[in-house]
């Protein structure tokens, strides 16, 4: 059966999955509540907005948007901490047009460089300097290889250069309305998520206002979110998981409010947990497993909690129990990608199934299969990868990678890369990867592009990059290196002097190595491939700190 048979976007408007509603809309549709809604709380915290304040900001803002330099048509890249301005300005970008493409903050030229290249962005949102980043600097650098103006919008305090706008200004609120400056349609781009880069550099995932809707409303009510809900934003606003999934956006689209957590710091989140009575927040296991550890040596956990989302990784049950134990709320876990699919225990499932596995999907339509190394199903209850199609998914990469090999099947199906089992229930467990990638916390590092990186250092000859235990991300990274880069055989790095490197080098923070060993040789297997399992054996038996040089292993 070809996938406009049983699927496609003529069925998905049919069935009203797909609604013809503009984003935006949906999120700021409380603001004109006769009820009293539109005067409820929308943001918490030190510059709070009801529903009507959010929607009046977002208005200004993209009538600002020329004003600050932003006037040609196309993509804005927005590399902004969770915060207000986050907020409203990415709704104010997709009100007028522009699509924002949402980039976690700790990403760096190695993984930003491409994205530009393939989405040509007309201009950038950012933090201001700091003592450890130069973000504008970083985006300046990127952008002049593209033709045209490149006006930058700088959060945070600092002199502006001409090219550059205060962001906090443009989105304060206040003034005059307007008409709508953009006349859209629902089947346009809304925004750009970033793939996680399990499979080489991040690649744009263009969203539609009508596809993403249906995922934002789906999610949203099986997260149990409402007009009394409260979100803490804990992790990077910029993922579709703290984002739409459901996030913030689906909080707002519910009538609910939003906190945002500027970091994702345990003992912070407890305090603006307790302070603006979350209801419901969204965590990778190792901060989990943190906010436990900090609840139970203050003695108090947060009373309002209700749920707490985990997804990322991979949940251990007993975890998921202490969990219900520790913070008195339920959780749920979370299985998805920004590429669409998203699958949920549900709120009332027995723990059985909310302990030990990642749920259903959320959405009608959403179509799972189980394949096997050549492609067809495997018998049911059996491990393989998992491929997916519906209304939630994408069915193409924007750019360069649009027309990836191999991502999509023959009818259709997105080939998730995941290694799954589903129960008589449809209950989705995760059991692996079928490529090679090392989970840290939640970040998903492709080992190959990593690997890549690190053998340019002149003191390496060959490398790898393989996860291991860590107590705290789950997986920590170990770059295994073969010394002796030409000509004169340099010294192997310390893992100081390799993340040094590799920073200079221009790669996210979270990739950095946790742990360096030197092997006179990789180990091989079969016909000459790397021997990862060997590697990640020998990593895990390495259990003291590597920052004074590297360990060699024969």
């Amino acid at each position: 059966m070809g996938p406009n048979a049983a699927s496609g976007p003529e069925r998905y408007r049919a069935e009203g999955w797909w609604r013809a509603e503009l984003l935006d809309d949906l999120v700021l549709r409380h603001a004109a509540d006769g009820a009293g809604g539109a005067d409820r709380p929308a943001v918490a915290g030190p510059r709070p907005l009801t529903h009507r304040g959010l929607a009046e900001a977002v208005d200004a803002a993209a009538h600002r948007l020329a004003g600050a330099g932003v006037q040609a048509p196309g993509p804005v890249l927005v590399q902004l901490p969770n915060s207000v301005e986050l907020l409203v300005l990415a709704l104010a970008l997709i009100r007028a047009g522009r699509p924002p493409i949402l980039a976690h903050p700790a990403l760096r030229e190695h993984e930003l460089e491409p994205v530009v290249a393939d989405l040509a962005p007309v201009a950038a949102a950012i933090p201001a300097a700091t003592g450890s980043t130069d973000h504008p600097a970083m985006l300046r650098g990127l952008l002049r290889r593209r033709p045209g103006p490149h006006p930058l919008l700088v959060l945070g305090p600092g002199e502006r250069r001409p090219d550059e706008a205060d962001l906090a200004a443009l989105c304060a609120p206040g003034g005059a309305p307007a008409p709508r400056p953009h006349t859209a349609d629902p089947r346009d781009t809304a925004l750009y998520f970033l793939s996680s880069g399990t499979t080489g550099p991040p690649k744009p995932i263009p969203r539609t206002h009508e596809a993403l809707g249906s995922v934002l409303r789906a999610a949203a009510d099986a997260a149990g979110l409402g007009p009394d809900s409260v979100y803490l934003a804990a992790l990077p606003a910029t993922h579709s998981f703290t984002c739409a999934h459901p996030g913030m956006l689906g909080a707002l689209a519910q009538g609910g409010s939003v906190a945002f957590a500027a970091t994702a710091d345990a003992d912070v989140l407890l305090e603006l947990a307790e302070e603006h009575r979350a209801t419901h927040t969204a965590l990778v296991p190792g901060l989990a497993e943190q906010l436990l550890s900090r609840a139970a040596d203050s003695g108090a956990a947060p009373r309002s909690l209700r749920a707490v989302q985990v997804g990322g990784a991979r949940l251990a049950p007993e975890t998921a129990r202490r969990i219900r134990a520790g913070l008195g709320c339920r959780v749920q876990q979370v299985y998805g990608m920004s590429e669409g699919l998203l699958t949920f225990t549900r709120l009332d499932d027995p723990e059985d199934v909310a302990d030990l596995t990642q749920g259903r999907p959320v959405a009608p339509g959403d179509e799972l299969l189980v394949a096997g190394p050549d492609g067809r199903p495997v018998p049911p209850g059996e491990q393989g990868e998992l491929w997916t199609r519906g209304p939630s998914t994408i069915t193409a990469y924007a750019g360069r990678a649009a027309g990836e090999p191999g991502r999509f099947g023959p009818e259709g199906h997105y080939r998730t890369g995941d290694l799954v089992r589903i129960d008589a229930a449809g209950n989705v467990a995760v059991t692996g990867r079928v490529k090679d990638v090392i989970n840290r916390g939640g970040e998903k590092i492709a080992a190959d592009d990593l690997e890549a990186v690190i053998a340019r250092h002149p003191g390496v000859r060959a490398a790898a990059a393989v996860g291991f235990p860590h107590p705290l991300y789950g997986e920590g990274v170990c770059a295994v290196v073969v010394p002796g880069g030409p000509p004169d055989g340099d010294a192997p790095p310390t893992l100081r002097g390799l993340r040094a490197f590799l920073r200079g080098e221009g790669v996210a923070a979270f990739k950095l190595p946790d742990r360096v060993l030197a092997v006179d040789a990789l180990p091989t297997a079969g016909i000459g491939k790397v021997d990862k399992e060997a590697l990640r054996r020998l990593a895990a038996d390495r259990t003291t700190d590597r920052a004074a040089g590297p360990a060699r292993a024969g």
